[in-house]
């Protein structure tokens, strides 16, 4: 009978624990959720048929002493191995994801996502997929939108609020606003991505949309507007932070109203059983939570 080699991460996991002897600081150092730690360790028993840990404060038993001796050894052989950085070992990750997510959201946390699986080469791509600009061969997408998607596995990441915002120099020049009445006849921002309707209505508006004046089919295009004096821009909060942050937009009104879309992973079944795919998956619900 063929045996069966575990999986790498299961022993890293079950080498993490035993030194640690803590799950949740397993699951910090390892990026993963606690239950991801026990689910991993569950399985390396099941494979090599022997119970590794005793007690509940995770000593090992008489064959997990000796086994961790065997998976230490054995991991320290393999990042000794010459050339290892560029074995044909290597994980390739392909991640479409919308453009202002990856610039506000993304790219401020992907240095750990890095540190923590510096095995995983990631590739970005835009995707825009409410406008139909997609990337096909992407294994991972993080769509925006309702979440009703009957053509892929899905998962949501994050919800967002949304606000009037503007530069402090045009507040400055054509403020304050005190009611949402205030709006009538100011030079709204459009985007087909994030509709004036939803405010409109949250306020008991009776106003159409918008048909006049600069439209952007990216919420981060219409934040470097809005702060470049062009308007008033209907902006997510969580995308627009980094502007917020910085001074260069600032809000109108302190209330914000629930955006009917949110931001969503997406994937084609059976992508989740590659490692890399589920690894990073697992890591950006943690995250983003």
């Amino acid at each position: 009978m063929t045996s069966r080699i575990p999986p790498i991460q299961c022993l890293l996991t079950y080498e993490a624990l035993a030194r640690l002897r803590s799950v949740t600081q397993a699951a910090e150092e390892l990026c993963v959720t606690p239950s991801a730690v026990s689910h991993r360790v569950k399985q390396l028993e099941q494979i090599i048929g022997t119970k590794l840990f005793g007690r509940a404060d995770f000593s090992l038993t008489i064959e997990g002493i000796e086994y961790l001796a065997h998976v230490r050894e054995g991991l320290a052989s393999l990042e000794k191995f010459p050339g290892a950085s560029n074995s044909p070992g290597r994980r390739k990750l392909k991640l479409a994801v919308t453009p202002t997510f990856a610039r506000s959201v993304l790219m401020p946390r992907l240095r750990q996502f890095i540190e923590a699986y510096p095995e995983i080469d990631l590739t970005l791509q835009v995707s825009i997929p409410l406008l139909d600009v997609v990337a096909e061969d992407a294994d991972l997408i993080v769509r925006f939108g309702t979440g009703r998607y009957a053509d892929v596995e899905h998962v949501c990441l994050m919800k967002d609020e949304i606000t009037p915002l503007a530069s402090p120099a045009w507040l400055r020049e054509n403020g304050p606003f005190s009611t949402p009445e205030d709006l009538l006849g100011q030079p709204l921002l459009r985007s087909p991505l994030e509709p004036w309707r939803t405010w409109f209505a949250a306020h008991h508006l009776d106003w159409p949309e918008p048909m006049d004046g600069s439209s952007f089919n990216d919420i981060g295009l219409m934040c470097d507007a809005a702060a470049q004096g062009l308007g008033i821009g209907l902006i997510r909060t969580k995308l627009g932070a980094p502007w917020l942050d910085s001074g260069q937009l600032v809000r109108l009104y302190e209330r914000s109203v629930p955006s009917p879309h949110a931001h969503y992973l997406c994937w084609r079944t059976g992508t989740m059983d590659r490692w890399e795919c589920a690894s990073f998956a697992e890591w950006l619900k943690h995250a983003l939570a």
